[in-house]
Order: structure tokens, then sequence, then C-alpha cells
């Protein structure tokens, strides 16, 4: 603990246990170790390396594991993470479960060095509880847009999400007049109060009694956001200090699969650009679906890099060996801001999950926007209606089932029409936005994050606050 010891300031790290949780507070330590501040990252054993994996050695950081919890109704033994649940409708049982690590953290924070402040993931609610006996800030972190929770509180001060309304017929905000929604726009945890109402409770509950909020965007993408999150009178503050993946300076992956760039390298020389498709982690797509999905592709004509996980492998007979060449399918994984930035990508079909968005935005890439689950549908708004990035796959069905017909006419639409040729250049000025917002001391969440540590680090009654 020396380099701890000899470090000005000292921060706790604590994502939850989910890759694209973990992803952008490991992009966060960069920061702060730039900033020569000691970090301290918290996570379970079996988290432990991908953790070790993705940062560079640096002597003034540390992680420490803790036990993750078992014998949990319906988890199966050893899962420490929701990227490896059986389904994601057992979500509550494991979030919920996280509160039994509470007694192994704070027996490790008190072998610690004094903590400035922490950044617990939102999830994690009982955080709160063990910073304020320690006596030091916690700021939650939510890797979501700011659009997400403006959109959601105002369709719930307008109480839209439980009245008579079907899922799909438009609604108006009041407080963002030119916005309209429709229930099915929202996560069935905010418009079903039965569910996860426990969970969501406590994290709320949490949220609201924490010091601020650690916001993975940029002021300049959704000022009027930002500045609507922030005019909630006592309630804690949103720092936007991203896009954090701009922050990624560390080593290549390991077993990086050096064919796949090989091949995208092979595109510009004939010509082709290049759709990216992933669906990230944790959707769960029948097997219907990736067949119309295949034949959509296939029909379109565009080339395509297609990352599948292996338990969606039914693509239809004989597809690969008809798509060789313009097409491959990888089942492996691929390090997804590698492929984005290459030359020869020129679109993104994604679920827009908050990461893809800001990779593919600082990439400069276009999104063609398929949500499938959480706040997805929201982002998907952001992308499409308001900073005009991307277009979106429209589900023709309740079920949200796309017919092939509808995904190729999109697919090529976004690469070759006159649409995705707006967008396309839409996004390049993005990405020069988003650069010069992490430029170190000149842009604005660099700065952002210069201000919070600040007034963190130099409140007058450090050490001693207990927030109620």
């Amino acid at each position: 603990m020396s380099a701890i010891n000899n470090s000005q300031h000292h921060v706790v790290l604590f994502p939850f246990m989910s890759k694209g949780h973990t992803i952008p507070l490991l992009h966060l330590s960069r920061l702060l170790l730039r900033r020569r501040i000691a970090v301290t990252i918290f996570t379970t054993p079996a988290n432990r390396p991908f953790i070790a994996n993705s940062l560079r050695e640096n002597s003034s950081f540390s992680i420490i594991d803790i036990p993750f919890p078992e014998n949990i109704p319906e988890i199966p033994p050893g899962i420490e993470s929701t990227d490896k649940l059986p389904s994601i409708s057992l979500f509550p049982q494991f979030a919920l479960s996280t509160k039994n690590m509470q007694p192994d953290f704070e027996s490790e924070l008190e072998r610690l060095p004094r903590v400035d402040f922490m950044v617990s993931d939102g999830f994690l609610w009982w955080t709160l509880d063990s910073a304020n006996k320690f006596g030091f800030p916690r700021l939650v972190f939510f890797g979501m847009s700011t659009y997400s929770p403006c959109v959601t509180r105002a369709a719930f001060e307008d109480k839209l999400l439980f009245g008579p309304e079907s899922d799909t017929d438009p609604m108006t905000l009041t407080r963002f007049p030119w916005i309209q929604v429709i229930k099915r726009d929202f996560d069935p945890l905010a418009t079903d109060p039965e569910t996860l109402a426990e969970f969501n409770m406590l994290s709320i509950g949490s949220l609201l009694k924490s010091y601020g909020v650690i916001m993975n965007t940029f002021y300049e993408l959704e000022p009027v956001f930002v500045d609507d999150y922030n005019s909630r009178h006592g309630e804690p503050k949103g720092w936007c200090v991203g896009p954090l993946c701009l922050a990624d300076d560390g080593p290549e992956k390991p077993n990086k699969p050096n064919w796949i760039l090989d091949w995208l390298d092979q595109k510009p020389e004939q010509g082709r650009s290049v759709l990216y498709i992933a669906f990230g982690s944790q959707a769960e797509i029948s097997t219907d679906q990736i067949k119309e999905i295949a034949i959509g592709l296939e029909k379109s004509g565009v080339d395509f890099l297609w990352v599948i996980r292996k338990s969606e492998a039914e693509l239809g007979e004989g597809f690969e060996e008809r798509v060789k060449g313009r097409g491959i399918v990888v089942r492996d994984w691929v390090n997804q801001r590698e492929i984005l930035e290459h030359q020869s990508v020129q679109g993104f079909l994604s679920h827009c999950g908050w990461n893809s968005v800001l990779e593919s935005l600082c990439a400069g890439v276009p999104i063609l926007a398929w949500p499938m689950m959480a706040e997805q549908p929201l982002n998907a708004k952001l992308v499409v209606e308001e900073i005009k990035v991307g277009l979106r796959v429209d589900n023709t069905t309740s079920e949200g089932f796309v017919k092939w017909e509808r995904l190729e006419k999109m697919v090529k639409e976004l690469m070759e029409g006159d649409r995705g040729k707006k967008v396309r250049e839409n996004v390049k000025v993005i990405a020069d936005i988003a650069k010069k917002a992490m430029e170190e001391n000149s842009g604005s969440s660099w700065k952002t994050l210069d201000l919070l540590i600040q007034e963190i680090c130099d409140r007058p009654n450090k050490g001693t606050e207990v927030l109620n």
C-alpha cells in the first residue's frame, strides 16, 4: 500500500458485475491515474482477471476481490456476472444478492488508507451505507445518457406510463413538447410498478442521498438534458466526464483475432464499405429473428461483419458459404472500438447500448438502431431524433419481430441512401466534438472531472460527513 500512501488522493471504484458496467469505470480509473490519484478497484474473484488484463501496469492502482454471494435462488453456482446468467430475467435475484457482499466490503475498507471518495455503480445501492459509515462521499455511476432519465421522469410527471393508452399510442411530453414517446420506449421496470419495485426503490433512494452522479456523456452532446437534469433543486448534481471510451489507452487485448482486421483491410482496395453488426451480450434474440436477420443481410448485397454469440448460431443452411467474401460471422470476442475505427466500417447495426452508442459516435460511424431492452429505445430516440446520427429499424409487430424485407431496406438506406449520407456527415461532426470534450486541460469533460475532484478533495469537513 506504499504507492497509495505516497499519492496525494485515493479513490475507490466499485463496478457492477457486468462488462458493460465495468468497462467505463476502468476507463475512469485511467483518467484518475493520469492525475496521480491512487485507485482501488473492488470486484469478485471471477471478474478480477478481466479487470487486471484491462488496466496498464501502474503502481498506483490495486484490485481487491471479495466473495460473491453463494446459494442464490435460481442462479447456478460460480456465476458472478450478468453476462453469464442463463437468462436476463434472473437479474433481480442477482442484483439484490450483492447486498450480502457488504460485510466483506467494509472489512476491506477498514484496512485501506484514507479514501477521498468512492464511485460505485448505481445498482450497488448499499455501498452508500458503507461510505457513510467510513466518512467519505459516494458518487453514483450510471452508464447511460442524460436524455434517458430526463425523458423517463418527464413521462412520469405527465402520468403517461400508467394510462389507458396502448403500447404504441404516441404521447407528447409537457416538459419537452418536441418529443413524442410510446409506452414501449420505456423499460418494463418503469412501466410496471410491481416489477423490480424493491430494487428500483433501493437504487433510486440511494442515488438521491449520494454526493453526485458520474455521467458517461459530454455536455455538448445533450446540453438541454444535462441542464434539465441539474435543474432539480436538492438532488445530486450530474457530472459529465465522458465519453469515457476515449480514455482507453491501455494495452491491446490478448488473443486479438487479427484475421478480422486483415479482412477489413481488403475492403478499401475493393471499393467496398462494411456494416458492423453486434447486439451486445445481454439481449436474447430468437432463432427465428436471427434467421430473418441473415436473410435481410444476404438480400441487401451489403458487405458486413456480424458478431454473434455461439448460442445464436442458427443462421440457416448454407448462409455463410453464400455470403463468403462480402460477409463474415464472428463467434468470438472482438475489440469493438478497433473495428468501429477501421476506415472500411461505415455503419453499425446496433442494439443501442450506451457504451456502443458512444463508441460509434467517437469513431464517426452512423448507427442503424435496433433497441432490444432496458433504456435502449430511449438511446435510439436520442440517436435518431435528437442528434440525428442514425436511422431506425422499425419494429413491425407488437412483439418486436422485424421482417427481413424491412431490415434489407434500412441496411441499404444507411449504407447507400441519401438519409444514410446525411447521418454519416452529422456523426463526423459529433466525433470531433467528442474528442475535443476529452482533451487534456481544455476539454469540457476533462475540466468537469478536475472540478469534481477539487470540490470533493478540498471540502472543509472532509472525512466527517454522513449523508442522510
